[in-house]
């Protein structure tokens, strides 16, 4: 049984931000004063571009998406299925799961790299130092040549 109300509960659902988060702008700052310069893709995308990513760098042809455990299904220790309509929730996870893998591949057909920083890489009992992040997350920007996940650290 949920502890709060239907109406309590679909306030606190209505709250949880999908765009600009406070990790979001953090990781974009910090991009932005190392000089890398990027596009931000709202409802129609980036230029044919399958998917809606968190930041687009098009001068490296990469994409990076910023995924909580939850809503992206991550096997992590900030991921747990809800008890409380949890076959409505198991559905909804594997649907994103497929859509982030089919925007994924058609992404890597058209030539662009990927990259998914995972919520547990940047709180929980496995964050990553933050500068150590930006550190990689930059360094696959200039130099990674595929796909990469950027999980916390006891997960790579």
């Amino acid at each position: 049984m949920d502890i709060v109300d239907r109406r309590t509960r679909s306030r606190m659902m209505a709250g949880i931000r999908g765009r600009d988060t406070k990790i979001e702008v953090r990781i974009r700052k910090a991009l932005w004063g190392l000089g890398f310069r990027y596009r931000i893709p709202r409802a129609k995308g980036y230029k044919g571009l399958p998917g809606i990513p968190d930041m687009v760098l098009p001068k490296y042809r990469a994409v990076i998406l910023i995924n909580g455990c939850f809503f992206h299904g991550h096997d992590c220790h900030l991921f747990r299925l809800p008890k409380q309509n949890r076959q409505f929730w198991k559905e909804k996870i594997e649907k994103n799961r497929k859509r982030d893998a089919s925007f994924s591949n058609a992404r890597k057909t058209l030539g662009w790299k990927t990259l998914i920083v995972w919520e547990c890489s940047l709180r929980g009992k496995t964050a990553i130092p933050f500068d150590l992040l930006v550190e990689k997350l930059s360094r696959w920007v200039v130099e990674g040549a595929g796909d990469m996940e950027l999980h916390g650290e006891s997960e790579n």
